[in-house]
């Protein structure tokens, strides 16, 4: 199959990936391993400075323009073939209204990464580029329980994704409802999505399938997040809503089970990805089928 024909292109062995860190700092010792993690994977590995800091904030990787400098050398150096966060946390939208749209714009390298990197794939979503929800390397991988995760994304990169691909399912759940749906994926994590209303980078909602999940976000925050989802109109606009994990603190099921069945669109629930496990790798900026019956997505 020609790779015209592939929505997200295999990546192939060989290929140059620029890792970057546009929002927070690795661990201790979750740095070193990356290169050779990719490299048993049969790609070539290059750490950007913003990786190894200074830290200007204990929350950000490196200072702005690092971090910045590397987003445009990664996706403007023709050496690099995908993009790869090494992790989330925060910090990316301050770097938001300094990215060159133009850049982003003309190069289809694949962005991977999730949480805070939700704005970033808001910005590929906007320039009909696709992008990829999935586990990050100084995050995820290497991690107990994360192998399955670690896996499917890159046998999804060694594959590609085209249309007619069936991208996952969910188990039943009492909060799925509806039939089916259909739209561009968007969204990510919740709260950063929030942040961006408002913002001239938030995604067209408007027939889209919107996917959100969380980490360490306490009930009443969920609550005070998807009110201002319906507040803004967004909840009315969409087709439909796809609901990955909520996790690291109290249960937010009692919010969403509050929410949830008053929105008129399809609702499918339970969806295996976000900051728990299992976190599978979900393209983002392309169009897909949401059927709640049989719990699947499927591209179109």
């Amino acid at each position: 199959m020609a790779e015209d024909e592939f929505l997200i292109p295999p990546l192939r062995p060989g290929a140059r990936i620029a890792v970057i860190a546009p929002a927070g700092p690795p661990k201790p010792g979750r740095l070193e391993p990356v290169e050779g993690w990719l490299n048993e994977r049969g790609y070539q590995a290059r750490l950007l400075p913003s990786c190894f800091g200074p830290p200007p904030l204990d929350f950000l990787a490196a200072p702005d323009a690092v971090r910045l400098a590397d987003v445009h050398t990664a996706f403007g150096d023709p050496q690099f073939d995908a993009v790869l966060a090494l992790r989330g946390g925060s910090g990316c939208i301050r770097l938001m209204d300094g990215i060159d749209l133009g850049l982003l714009a003309h190069t289809r390298k694949l962005l991977i990464g999730y949480s805070d990197l939700t704005v970033l794939h808001a910005l590929r979503t906007q320039a009909g580029i696709p992008s990829l929800h999935a586990p990050m390397p100084a995050s995820d991988w290497g991690l107990p329980g994360a192998q399955a995760d670690t896996d499917a994304l890159f046998d999804g990169l060694a594959r590609g994704w085209r249309v007619g691909d069936v991208i996952g399912q969910a188990a039943p759940h009492a909060l799925s409802h509806g039939g089916s749906a259909r739209g561009q994926l968007i969204g990510g994590n919740l709260a950063m999505f929030c942040a961006l209303l408002g913002t001239p980078f938030l995604p067209e909602v408007d027939g889209a399938l919107l996917f959100i999940e969380d980490i360490s976000e306490e009930p009443y925050r969920v609550d005070r997040m998807l009110s201002q989802l319906r507040l803004a109109g967004v909840l009315d606009r969409i087709a439909g809503l796809l609901v990955g994990s909520f996790s690291g603190a109290e249960s937010a099921d009692a919010v969403l089970a509050d929410h949830l069945p008053k929105l008129r669109c399809p609702v499918l629930a339970g969806w295996p990805a976000g900051h728990g496990q299992p976190n599978r790798p979900l393209p983002l900026g392309v169009r897909a089928r949401m059927d709640v019956a049989s719990g699947r997505l499927t591209l179109i």
